[in-house]
């Protein structure tokens, strides 16, 4: 692993009294101004620069008005599950007389609007389809809706395929000739632009002339945990709506589902991170649509009744668990088949396959397996009648779906269907035609990374002088985001001396550390080290890549180093 600083632009920017370390963290992550760092409401971006934004609300108006019987369409992830539940509570709001919402079970339907679920939709009777974080693909699934005579609004995030969808209206930052300039929307985010949209057009139409017009805002935690749990990228646009959400759960206003998982996690709500959307509470809503059916999430979600959302949290908490005990035990299984191959023969993109692996937590075997070998990384299971479907996982410089695209059009026979994002896809292809997209998958990594690409590295923000390890600065960092994918938490290296060293649960290093001119002493924590490696008494000097955090125990707030890397010096 490599530690490297993170390059900072030849002249940094001017934003106001900021000190200048924030300064040179924010020069670092791209802001060049002032009002980037501006997280109210009213910098968001309008909505009427999203394509197809007209025709939507033209849907929605008409089946309002005519109390029509519209359904939702999701996915089986925390975005989905977040934007299923904005989408029922946000439509409610606004006046829909009939709303619910169907999320296909990702076993027995797999992903999106397919022919098959828009069977399943029929015995709901719905009059207009409404799909959140799905739909761009759908071609199929639309043109069964139309035969059926519904109405269908596709509202999403992915990247589009070679065709669209024939829907009444399609609403996609990333739609071919859409002008929106954040192309980071989360697909609940989407479904939020359309609300608010929606809500616009109501106003004009005189529906809240004698009555309060609906606080949508109310919305912003479901929209601040979906975009951070979906690993959208934290451009100026998605830091209000996850700023704004986040507000609202430290404020204690958040729905009671996110409020129950909070407390089955022990974690304090007006203490909350978007580190803890993401690795908190996003994992404890995806474990329902890994292992069974995200309907048990979104309705913890969508329930205004607390003790039936604590119930229901404890159940998804439940799952998590059985969830972490599945993955560990494919993890142990993924690194027998790759623990005789030598480095140098390893494939640049690692294709993994076993016939008992779980669908639902390849996803989290692809990270994982692409964390510890720093290349993009697709892990199948068996889908029965002869299909695996994949998941796969990308590492920085390496468009993961685009590839797959390339593999397609070179092999037009070999994938059945894929779909995805540049960090993350997932594809189904027939069985015997795993080690064929094997060979395909890894010759197309091979041509765009090289040899060092695949080394792994950490950007680091330099070093802290001693007199900047203190409570303030370390709260300063914990506010000043919020941090998540291409906005990074600030992340510092350092050479400390080791004072004491010692195992906490199963794999957690617990130490105390002495500055290298040894006149601060500092407590630190490493999770998930390497037993063969820790503790060990003859270590005294380390090299770290740490942040600086605060930890709280018993009232008392004390600096503490969470280490991200630590290897001896």
């Amino acid at each position: 692993m490599r530690i490297e600083p993170r390059q900072l632009p030849a002249t940094l920017p001017f934003l106001g009294d900021i000190p200048p370390l924030l300064t040179r963290l924010y020069a670092a992550r791209g802001v060049q101004s002032e009002a980037e760092l501006d997280k109210s409401l009213a910098r968001l971006i309008p909505f009427q620069q999203l394509k197809g934004i007209d025709a939507a609300v033209d849907l929605l108006v008409t089946a309002l008005e005519q109390r029509q019987r519209i359904l939702i369409v999701g996915d089986f992830d925390a975005d989905g599950a977040t934007a299923s539940t904005v989408g029922m509570l946000g439509l409610r709001l606004l006046g829909a007389a009939h709303v619910d919402y169907l999320v296909p079970n990702r076993f027995e339907y797999g992903y999106g609007l397919t022919p098959e679920i828009v069977e399943v939709a029929m015995t709901r009777d719905p009059q207009l389809l409404v799909t959140v974080d799905n739909g761009i693909s759908s071609v199929e699934g639309v043109a069964a809706a139309k035969r059926h005579g519904l109405k269908v609004l596709i509202t999403d995030h992915h990247l589009p395929g070679d065709e669209l969808p024939q829907a009444d209206a399609l609403v996609n930052p990333n739609q071919p000739g859409c002008e929106f300039p954040s192309k980071a929307l989360a697909g609940v985010g989407v479904i939020f632009y359309v609300l608010m949209a929606l809500r616009a057009r109501l106003r004009s139409l005189g529906w809240y002339e004698n009555k309060p017009q609906p606080n949508i805002g109310e919305l912003l935690d479901l929209v601040a945990l979906g975009s951070v749990a979906d690993v959208v990228p934290l451009d100026a646009n998605n830091r209000i709506l996850v700023h704004q959400g986040l507000e609202r759960i430290r404020a204690g206003r958040a729905r009671p589902g996110i409020k129950a998982i909070l407390e089955v996690a022990k974690r304090d709500a007006t203490r909350i991170t978007s580190t803890d959307l993401g690795f908190i509470v996003g994992p404890r809503l995806n474990a329902a649509g890994r292992l069974d059916d995200m309907s048990l999430g979104i309705e913890c979600l969508l329930t205004a009744d607390a003790n039936l959302a604590r119930e229901m949290a404890a159940q998804l908490d439940g799952m998590n668990q059985d969830r972490k005990s599945i993955e560990q035990g494919m993890q142990r299984e993924a690194l027998a088949q790759l623990k005789d191959l030598p480095v140098e023969s390893m494939p640049f993109g690692l294709c993994l396959f076993d016939a008992e692996w779980h669908q639902g937590v390849i996803g989290i075997l692809a990270s994982r397996m692409k964390e510890r070998y720093f290349r993009p990384t697709i892990a199948f299971a068996d889908a029965g009648d002869g299909l695996l479907k994949g998941s796969g996982r990308s590492v920085q410089g390496f468009h993961i779906r685009d590839a797959l695209s390339v593999v397609a059009a070179q092999h037009p026979h070999l994938i059945a269907k894929y779909g995805g994002h540049a960090m993350a896809a997932g594809l189904t292809l027939p069985q015997e035609n795993f080690a064929l997209f094997a060979e395909a998958f890894d010759a197309e990594v091979r041509r765009q990374l090289r040899e060092e690409d695949l080394t792994g590295r950490l950007l680091t923000d330099g070093t802290l002088a001693v007199e900047e390890f203190h409570l303030e600065l370390a709260r300063a960092l914990r506010h000043a985001g919020p941090w998540g994918q291409h906005f990074p938490e600030p992340l510092f290296h350092g050479v400390f001396q080791l004072v004491e060293q010692r195992v906490v649960g199963e794999r957690h290093l617990k130490v105390v550390l002495k500055s290298e001119c040894g006149s601060v002493k500092l407590d630190g924590i490493a999770f998930g080290i390497d037993r063969d490696i820790w503790p060990n008494p003859t270590i005294q000097w380390v090299e770290l890549a740490y942040k600086l955090d605060v930890n709280e125990f018993r009232g008392n707030e004390t600096v503490q180093l969470m280490i991200a890397h630590i290897e001896p010096r």
